[in-house]
């Protein structure tokens, strides 16, 4: 049984796809052992609470250099034997000691179909903001492992969503969510605690 850790930064969505899709069975080699968040009060921590999975706060602020938080971040994942660290919304970049220490075992999800709108600065509305400014017809959500480079790693998944005719950024996000992200990333934490990756 493979132990896994969510980081999270806001709400929560796709923690919670993630755990239901375990409650449902879906993922009999893993289970979410671990939330961590990146600042306090947040309602992805209410959302582990509710599934009995600790929560802990990591603060980039709290420590005076990237390299610090590095440090406290791999602390909390080895106090918990974390073997897959899972990205959930987490607006913090991970640093090189970080992804050194689970090489091919951090998995990220971006809300596009990389290699559009991924990268630098591109997180949340954003992204959705430059696919409508853009005049995509078609967006989507991938999942990747996660290297040095922003949205660079090895892609494991992708799922294609139609933008509609009149979307705004946040419908279109929300529709990405349910169509795309909320099904790709438990499938693919699945597939690395079965060994098919």
């Amino acid at each position: 049984m493979r132990n896994i850790a969510v980081l999270v930064s806001g709400g929560g969505t796709n923690l919670q796809a993630i755990l239901e899709s375990e409650r449902r069975g879906e993922n009999p080699n893993g289970k979410v052992t671990l939330v961590v968040a990146s600042k306090p009060g947040v309602y992805a921590l209410e959302r582990a609470k509710n599934f009995g999975v600790p929560g802990v706060v990591v603060r980039r602020k709290d420590y005076a250099t990237a390299e610090e938080f590095d440090a406290a971040l791999l602390n909390v994942l080895r106090e918990h034997h974390i073997d897959l660290v899972v990205l959930a919304g987490f607006l913090s970049v991970l640093g090189p000691s970080v992804i050194a220490a689970y090489p091919d075992r951090i998995l990220n999800v971006h809300p596009s179909l990389i290699p559009s709108f991924c990268g630098p600065g591109f997180y949340g509305l954003r992204v959705h903001e430059a696919a409508l400014a853009r005049g995509v017809k078609v967006t989507g959500a991938t999942v990747h492992f996660v290297n040095e480079v922003c949205d660079g790693g090895p892609i494991l998944l992708q799922k294609a969503v139609e933008v509609q005719p009149g979307d705004t950024p946040e419908t279109l996000q929300k529709r990405v969510m349910v169509e795309a992200e909320w099904q790709l990333l438990p499938k693919a934490i699945a597939m690395v605690c079965n060994g098919e990756v």
